[in-house]
């Protein structure tokens, strides 16, 4: 029997053309649109706990104070994508990525409700799954790897995630998710296990090293050191929860703003005119 086009062309080993991305982001826009509260919320989860894992590799990697300033920012980096390389592998609902639905409500294939409801449930999912991990990290007591140095890298990454002020945390937020988005856009493209962790290294390591803001990354990185501040870890009050607030409020607001442009720009190049 004679194989459909489909099916040659999922067997074609290149990745996948840009504006056959840009269709798979509508595609997949509209199933995560769809799918069940409480399944979107787990998963949320899963990707919540996934970020807070390579952010704790990323400062792991940050504990050896000896390491000269370029090579832990390069290689930190480089740790931190074993977050995303989990979500798109193994499957999870990441706010920060979820913002490219807006392709497919552009396109009238979801509706505002639809949209705004997945991401309230999967921010709200990411955030309870990075807490777990807190917990986990926090009792597994990584923290006090390298002399408890792991646990001073963490409260100094976190101190200064909330020094900038509001709107220069903001832009860093929408610099991030362009990255962040960019690297879904690979990861949408890829064909197989290989291509997707390939393809997401450079961009997601350049937000690290450049200290762009993640809100789902942050949701891990502020209440840990938030606890370990309260233990003594750092320079005392360095940390509060209305820092937490205070980043995470700029953060999340510009990560939406930046998937956004990367979202409309990509609609606006290949699928405006289908749309019409």
């Amino acid at each position: 029997m004679a194989l459909s086009q489909e099916d040659l062309n999922a067997l074609k080993p290149d990745a996948l053309s840009p504006a056959q991305t840009e269709a798979k982001a509508e595609g997949v826009g509209v199933t995560k649109a769809g799918m069940a509260p409480a399944k979107c919320f787990v998963s949320a989860m899963l990707a919540g706990a996934f970020i807070a894992f390579g952010g704790m590799f990323f400062c792991l990697f940050l504990g050896d104070p000896t390491i000269p300033f370029a090579v832990q920012r390069l290689v930190g980096g480089i740790c931190f994508c074993l977050g995303l390389s989990l979500v798109l592998i193994c499957g999870a609902e990441l706010f920060t990525g979820n913002v490219l639905m807006c392709a497919a409500k552009a396109s009238g294939k979801i509706s505002w409700g639809a949209m705004l409801k997945n991401w309230v449930i999967v921010w709200l999912g990411n955030l309870v799954g990075a807490l777990v991990a807190v917990a986990l990290v926090y009792f597994a007591q990584v923290w006090a790897m390298n002399g408890g140095a792991v646990g001073e890298a963490m409260v100094n990454v976190a101190a200064g995630k909330v020094s900038p002020d509001w709107v220069t945390l903001f832009f860093k937020g929408i610099m991030c998710n362009v990255l962040v988005c960019l690297a879904v856009w690979i990861g949408f493209a890829g064909r197989t296990v290989a291509d997707k962790v390939v393809g997401i290294i450079l961009p997601i390591s350049a937000f690290v090293a450049c200290g762009f803001e993640h809100c789902v990354a942050n949701m891990f990185f502020l209440p840990m050191a938030f606890i370990l501040n309260v233990m003594g870890v750092g320079d005392p009050g360095v940390m509060s929860l209305g820092g937490i607030a205070y980043n995470l409020s700029a953060a999340t607001l510009g990560n939406i703003v930046g998937g956004l442009l990367v979202g409309l720009s990509y609609w606006f190049i290949y699928a405006k005119r289908r749309a019409k």
